[in-house]
């Protein structure tokens, strides 16, 4: 008599759609938060491992930020997107190419990436999560076999379309993996936006707040490249102070 297979055991995936919502999350046990700031942080943060960052110091507040610079690091500032003038760069994709930054240490103060992370700060790791590293992403947190929280940035605590639909993203692509499951109902509306704005995201992302303060601006030129999937391999990984890229520590 053939012996029945155990089933497998399925890690579950949740949502935070703001991080005023963080300290309600259902998942207590053995989870990674997945942070989600597509426009800008998380994006800028993988591009700058793009080009060869050691590793990225973030900071909570301005006056960190101010500090920290007086010490004579470099230091990536900005609020509400404008880059302060203390600061070396602002909070662009496009501000960190290799000339500036390869190999150097980066201080990172934003107006709501930076924050959401210190809220999260509880979690054993947390993970930079943007369109640009997707399937690196996802594969990443497929081999941890842990519980996934995506937490998404949003504007001032608020609801942000981007961060949003890039959570429906990362559920679909875990959920394809055969690893994961959801019960979470951000989880499924997320995914529902997603494949409402994927036959066209630029076109939809047209209706995103956030994509209209950058574009008075003239801080827009980054939408692009932050809705391109794939750009990159890496998966920066905050832990213990630092974020590292953890496809240089394998």
């Amino acid at each position: 008599m053939d012996m029945e297979k155990p089933h497998k055991k399925l890690h579950c995936i949740e949502v935070c759609l703001t991080p005023k919502l963080f300290s309600e999350i259902q998942t207590h046990e053995n989870y990674i938060v997945v942070l989600v700031d597509i426009l800008r942080a998380t994006t800028s943060i993988c591009a700058a491992f793009n080009s060869g960052v050691k590793t990225i110091l973030p900071v909570s507040t301005l006056d960190e930020a101010r500090a920290m610079k007086e010490k004579g690091f470099l230091v990536a500032s900005e609020q509400d997107g404008k880059k302060l003038d203390f600061a070396d760069f602002g909070n662009s994709a496009f501000n960190f190419s290799r000339e500036a930054i390869d190999g150097k240490t980066l201080v990172y103060c934003t107006t709501n990436g930076t924050r959401a992370l210190e809220i999260a700060k509880k979690a054993e790791k947390i993970a930079m999560g943007a369109f640009i590293n997707l399937t690196a992403l996802t594969s990443w947190l497929i081999d941890e076999e842990k519980n996934v929280v995506i937490l998404c940035s949003g504007w001032k605590n608020k609801f942000c379309l981007e961060d949003t639909i890039f959570a429906g993203a990362l559920t679909e692509k875990l959920i394809q993996s055969g690893d994961f499951t959801t019960q979470c109902d951000s989880a499924a509306a997320a995914l529902d936006l997603w494949r409402l704005a994927r036959p066209d995201i630029l076109k939809y992302i047209e209706k995103a707040a956030h994509r209209h303060r950058l574009k008075k601006l003239e801080l827009d030129d980054v939408i692009p490249y932050s809705f391109s999937i794939d750009a990159t391999q890496v998966v920066p990984v905050y832990m213990g102070g630092e974020i590292f890229d953890t496809q240089l520590k394998k």
